[in-house]
């Protein structure tokens, strides 16, 4: 075998994008040989990956990249109400292009924060975010929140790289220098790591975080709030407030659960009420490897972060009504471009039979049931494997992904680039 070792490789499985990444390179197969300080998630992405060419599809049959195109030009300019949605999977430059692609056409945007994170970004804007970088929470944190999230499981290194464990400028004891304090509704792995644990009944997190916001203004509880003791509130209360440096990391499980925004916003209130006292940040754990770059992308080319309606000739916000679920229960899209995503596996069941009866185009590295029943499916290049791009970390830091094997198909960049003229042609 004629291998190589290509070192601080990004790893692009979830928001970590941990950039330390070791991989092992058989250069005469053009194949990922084996793979060095990944977590499992990482490891098993990077290693079952086939960087081998592929034909696009047209309707389950192979045909070429030209004709592909061809097609996917004349579905979009056929269209009346495009849906482009997904984002989260591909690097900025080619969400760039796509945002771009909509502002042409007049068509409706949404990533997939509209399906995790998206409650974050609306409760950003009505009570702001006190934030930080994840070098921060290294070198500095004493004391990690971690609320509706399970890391051990879906970030496999955040801990040991970013949070917990790592021994930072101004925490040299690493681990014995933090207290690690997990709200959530079950006993999860990373609740049995951790050196609090807080069981709440579901459904009860915007009372809870009341609460503590009522505690640290001095208010007294009357008794147990969301199954919760009012001692134990009133000791975590104690305990936020007498750190020397925070960080709340928060979950689906305060995002997609009842209240959505609005627990989230009392999660960013807390944190501001608490830089009262001491320093405090919060980061949303941002599931996809560039969703945040999805988030920055959209924000800064139409001024929102997820749901743009661009049929007007300017961007419309609407969280409810152009975000992709609604748009495709309501029947109001007649056809759609999906990056990097898998709706139909994921959405739910109306809305993922609508998306088979309207002509979809697919740009995806690997096959999908979206992918399966689309019109056009484009096997493009994964970035940061076969393809280079930039992602944004959950922290909003802009990370370089390098190619390390041979691209033997086209990017989501060079396709859209191409659909893209030819669809203004």
């Amino acid at each position: 075998m004629n291998a190589k070792t290509e070192n601080n490789v990004v790893c692009t499985f979830c928001g970590c994008l941990c950039d330390d990444i070791s991989v092992d390179v058989d250069e005469r197969e053009n194949k990922i040989a084996g793979v060095r300080n990944a977590c499992a998630n990482g490891r098993a992405m990077l290693e079952n990956y086939d960087a081998g060419p592929r034909l696009p599809r047209h309707n389950g049959e192979e045909t070429s990249w030209d004709d592909a195109i061809t097609r996917a030009a004349g579905i979009i300019k056929k269209a009346k109400s495009l849906l482009i949605y997904g984002f989260s999977s591909s690097a900025s430059e080619a969400q760039r292009l796509a945002v771009a692609l909509g502002d042409k056409l007049g068509a409706t945007l949404d990533t997939t924060s509209s399906v995790c994170h998206g409650p974050s970004g609306l409760a950003m804007q009505a009570a702001g975010e006190s934030t930080c970088t994840l070098g921060e929470v290294k070198n500095r944190a004493d004391l990690l929140l971690f609320w509706g999230c399970n890391p051990v499981v879906s970030h496999g290194r955040h801990l040991s790289r970013y949070s917990l464990m790592p021994r930072g400028r101004y925490t040299v004891g690493g681990r014995a220098e933090r207290r690690m304090i997990v709200v959530d509704v079950r006993r999860t792995q990373s609740a049995r790591a951790s050196d609090l644990f807080l069981r709440v009944e579901q459904g009860t997190d915007f009372e809870i975080l009341h609460a503590l916001r009522y505690i640290l203004r001095g208010g007294k509880l009357r008794g147990p709030v969301g199954g919760v003791p009012e001692e134990a509130l009133s000791s975590l209360a104690g305990e936020l407030k007498s750190c020397r440096y925070g960080a709340a990391f928060m979950g689906m499980g305060l995002t997609m659960t009842e209240g959505r925004d609005m627990n989230a916003r009392e999660l960013f209130s807390l944190v501001t009420e608490l830089n009262e006292y001491t320093r405090f940040c919060v980061i949303p754990m941002r599931g996809h490897g560039n969703v945040t770059g999805a988030d920055q992308v959209f924000t800064w080319q139409t001024g929102f972060p997820f749901a743009v309606n661009l049929s007007r000739g300017y961007p419309r916000y609407g969280p409810g009504e152009y975000t992709a679920v609604d748009m495709l229960a309501n029947r109001e899209a007649d056809a759609a471009l999906i990056l990097s995503s898998d709706p139909g596996a994921h959405f739910p069941k109306g809305a993922a039979e609508y998306l088979k009866k309207i002509p979809t185009i697919v740009l995806d590295p690997e096959r999908s049931v979206s992918a399966e029943s689309a019109a056009v499916w484009f096997p493009v290049a994964k970035y940061g494997v076969d393809c280079s791009g930039t992602a944004y970390r959950m922290d909003a830091i802009p990370v370089y992904a390098r190619a390390f094997l041979r691209a033997c198909r086209m990017s989501d960049e060079e396709v859209l680039t191409r659909v893209v003229a030819e669809a203004a042609s």
